[in-house]
């Protein structure tokens, strides 16, 4: 018989996912007060800049020379969910979109058959630390979407459905849906071409609240779904009569209800769940297709093309201080928040 949960992974900065879904990165990073560039106001010196995935003083610079981030790099074949629970992220790519998001913004980008982007962590405040903390989570697209034409959506903080709900005991329980549905309340539509778009497919992306002593029903669902929990912060759970951890993954059973309850202090998870996509995967760093043959054929596009080029007068964009969340369309459409 198949255990209730299976597959108990310690988390770390990357996290194991499972078909549709390809990787999971988790950043959290205590920046200090920014500078005139909105970069870190501290000294660099013994960082190994271009890749500093080393914590030092609480914080990462990643690729970013003077910003901390991701600066330009191209990708084909997949989509990125980036969740931006604290702090801000620059987007800038090839087809001159831009923004800024953060607080509880979702990004969704679907990279299609190519393009460049950036992902930039600006310190926007001078005189307080600069926290962020998010999560971007890799979805793969089948072999029928992965030349479509690059696309993105907002999924902005105060747009998202959240569900909230007390147990017997009267304690809390509050899910914010970033995709698919929780007991009938729908997602924001994702991009057209996701596998997420079709509720057939059975995609669900949740952060999950859980107050002191709190008990969650998690509903069985379709046998097909792969679906996992990731327990980010709080100080343990109990189900079915097993503790679990925090900074712990595992699988949950899909044809069962699951009773999951919480201990003595606020628990959080990130939900995903979806039914697998059962293509071969051939991926290279940023290009995730079917065959070698097509990774190969990415690179060459790439050398030739820049799939569009680079439109922005730096590696790694920021924004102007005056906007904190807004974002602007390939199209020239510009959303802004306040």
């Amino acid at each position: 018989m198949k255990e209730i949960i299976s597959d108990i992974t310690p988390l770390d900065f990357q996290w194991k996912t499972y078909d549709p879904f390809l990787f999971c990165a988790h950043h959290y990073d205590k920046y200090p007060e920014g500078n005139e560039i909105q970069g870190p106001n501290a000294s660099l010196k013994n960082r190994s800049l271009g890749r500093d995935f080393t914590l030092k003083d609480g914080w990462r610079m990643y690729h970013g020379q003077q910003i901390p981030g991701f600066p330009v790099h191209p990708h084909r074949g997949f989509e990125t969910i980036t969740i931006v629970l604290e702090g801000f992220v620059d987007h800038s790519d090839s087809m001159k979109a831009g923004g800024r998001y953060g607080e509880g913004d979702v990004q969704w980008m679907t990279a299609g058959k190519g393009m460049q982007h950036s992902e930039m962590f600006p310190c926007i405040y001078k005189n307080k630390s600069n926290t962020l903390h998010l999560f971007q989570v890799w979805l793969n697209l089948p072999k029928r979407n992965k030349f479509v034409e690059p696309d993105y959506k907002m999924l902005w903080s105060e747009d998202i459905p959240v569900y909230e709900e007390t147990d017997e005991t009267g304690n809390s329980i509050c899910i914010k849906i970033i995709a698919g549905a929780y007991n009938g309340i729908k997602s924001l539509s994702p991009p057209t071409n996701s596998w997420a778009n079709d509720p057939n497919n059975n995609v669900n992306i949740l952060i999950i609240k859980l107050s002191p002593g709190a008990k969650w029903s998690l509903d069985e669902t379709n046998i097909n779904t792969i679906r996992t929990l990731y327990y980010y912060k709080g100080n343990g759970l109990n189900i079915c009569d097993k503790d679990i951890s925090v900074n712990n993954s595992f699988k949950i059973k899909q044809d069962k209800n699951i009773i999951i309850e919480n201990k003595d202090e606020e628990s959080f998870l990130l939900f995903l769940q979806g039914n697998p996509i059962n293509e071969p995967i051939a991926q290279h760093g940023p290009f995730v297709m079917n065959t070698q043959e097509e990774i190969t054929q990415a690179f060459k596009d790439y050398q030739e093309t820049e799939f569009g080029g680079w439109p922005w007068n730096s590696p790694e964009p920021v924004h102007s201080e005056k906007d904190i969340r807004f974002a602007q369309f390939s199209d020239g459409r510009i959303e802004k928040r306040n």
